[in-house]
């Protein structure tokens, strides 16, 4: 399908590795021109050296002052801005019930105002180009995902509830945004790929029982859906949460 992506300047942020950098490559081969964001140089000039033309800016997204930067830095090079993808965040945090001041700052950061950080320097240049956001978010925002991080469950949960509640004022401007909650994704470094190695069997028995079709999900599958949210494609799409986990939440 040709999704009107040819020429477009899209900026994917935490694009260094996993579902981030799936989500470049999926763009880059629609034709967009990318800017690569990540924490490391090293991580990013290897995947720059991948997709010949891009864009690479070091930046930490939980740094608003880096924020700033890096969206400037974007627009003197382009001049414009169409597509924003917000892919930074983690689920790594402490057992429920550990919760501490700290760590609650520390999630939110990294899974909440990472994004609206972002969103919010980067508005004025999307609704200049009319432009479409897509933000990464978890199944763990949409119900109790048993043994996930509180911490982790309630900041999905605040974006899902920004992104529903900012609709509307971005669409007086234009600009569309949707959220994608992907359930259990696999790739080198992530939760699951270590699970896999220390207990196959076990996240064996967990996929038949909890997943429709039996599997874990690839980044591959998600920038499928990103790329198609973020292109004219799906320009009626806007303040939603698409759920793409194989088949295992209930809400």
């Amino acid at each position: 399908m040709n999704l009107n992506l040819f020429k477009k300047i899209a900026l994917v942020t935490g694009s260094s590795r996993g579902i981030g950098r799936s989500i470049a490559e999926s763009l880059y081969a629609e034709g967009c021109q990318l800017v690569l964001n990540g924490r490391s140089a090293t991580d990013l000039a290897v995947v720059s050296a991948a997709l010949p033309g891009s864009l690479a800016i070091v930046a930490d997204m939980m740094r608003p002052e880096d924020v700033q930067r890096m969206i400037a830095e974007v627009l003197g090079k382009f001049g414009r801005l169409d597509i924003l993808v917000c892919n930074v965040g983690s689920g790594r945090s402490v057992s429920p019930g550990c919760e501490t001041t700290e760590e609650w700052q520390r999630v939110f950061a990294h899974n909440l105002w990472s994004t609206t950080d972002t969103v919010e320097a980067a508005r004025e240049a999307l609704a200049f180009s009319k432009g479409s956001i897509v933000c990464v978010s978890s199944i763990c925002g949409l119900e109790v995902i048993e043994g996930a991080p509180v911490t982790y469950s309630a900041a999905k949960a605040a974006l899902h509830a920004y992104v529903r509640g900012i609709a509307r004022p971005l669409g007086k401007q234009g600009v569309r945004i949707n959220a994608v909650a992907p359930g259990n994704i696999v790739f080198e470094g992530s939760v699951w790929a270590m699970k896999l190695v220390e207990d196959a069997v076990g996240v064996q028995a967990m996929l038949d029982k909890n997943i429709a079709i039996g599997r874990l999900g690839t980044p591959e599958e998600v920038a499928s859906l990103v790329t198609y949210l973020a292109s004219p494609r799906a320009g009626f799409a806007t303040g939603a949460i698409w759920t793409l986990d194989g088949g295992q939440v209930h809400a």
